[in-house]
């Protein structure tokens, strides 16, 4: 049981990684990763969402009729993000701003449609709860990486504005590792985004390549052992 509950958090945050692997939610990927604190309230969004809907969606799957199941998902994750932007709205104004338009699109972001058709309507509560938090989890992190890069080589700072995101404290995360004067500004532009996200992408699959080869090296000495 504890191995299926592993292999599940595995797959959201690395084997099957939404961005990284499937190449989904790129629209927010790409635009909203020009700083730390932007991506990573992104990220949290998301992921709060898409935990509670795989919930909601699994505890209900049994009831719903195939034909009317995506307009039941739509209509939990339009109840849910109404719910998330006023929440934002209310306590985060900043990010919410500075979001904008993201934060509701997230009822149409492809990562919690799939997962909602392909394993909480499959799976039970618990499972889909796992697969929900750990892929969302997976997403903020790729997303929180790719904005600390851009942020970094196209600033300077690192952590700047992040008093939007947890209040006064944040102020004293902000890290200034060189002037911005000397930042590339690219970086902070949309094609920066697509760069930064080529080059994680080709980091994963060169990791993969690797671990897959070497399980494979010791498979094949362990079969020609003496006897």
């Amino acid at each position: 049981m504890i191995g299926k509950y592993l292999t599940i958090a595995k797959n959201g945050l690395w084997t099957s990684n939404t961005t990284l692997v499937q190449m989904l939610g790129l629209c927010p990927t790409l635009a909203v990763t020009n700083s730390a604190v932007n991506a990573l309230g992104m990220g949290l969004a998301t992921t709060a969402v898409l935990t509670v809907s795989n919930t909601l969606i699994s505890a209900v799957r049994k009831t719903l009729r195939p034909e009317i199941r995506i307009a039941v998902f739509v209509l939990i994750l339009a109840g849910l993000v109404t719910s998330l932007e006023l929440v934002m709205e209310a306590f985060v104004p900043d990010i919410y701003t500075a979001l904008g338009i993201f934060i509701p699109l997230i009822v149409t972001n492809c990562i919690i449609i799939g997962r909602a058709e392909s394993f909480a309507s499959r799976h039970p509560v618990g499972e889909s709860f796992t697969d929900g938090l750990f892929t969302g989890i997976g997403f903020s992190i790729v997303l929180f990486i790719i904005g600390s890069i851009r942020e970094i080589i196209g600033t300077g700072h690192w952590l700047a504005g992040f008093e939007q995101l947890i209040g006064e404290a944040g102020k004293s995360l902000e890290t200034v590792i060189f002037s911005s004067d000397a930042g590339v500004l690219i970086a902070i532009l949309p094609p920066g985004a697509f760069i930064t996200l080529g080059f994680l992408v080709a980091l994963h699959n060169v990791i993969e390549s690797k671990q897959k080869y070497g399980k494979k090296v010791i498979t094949e000495a362990g079969g020609h052992g003496c006897c």
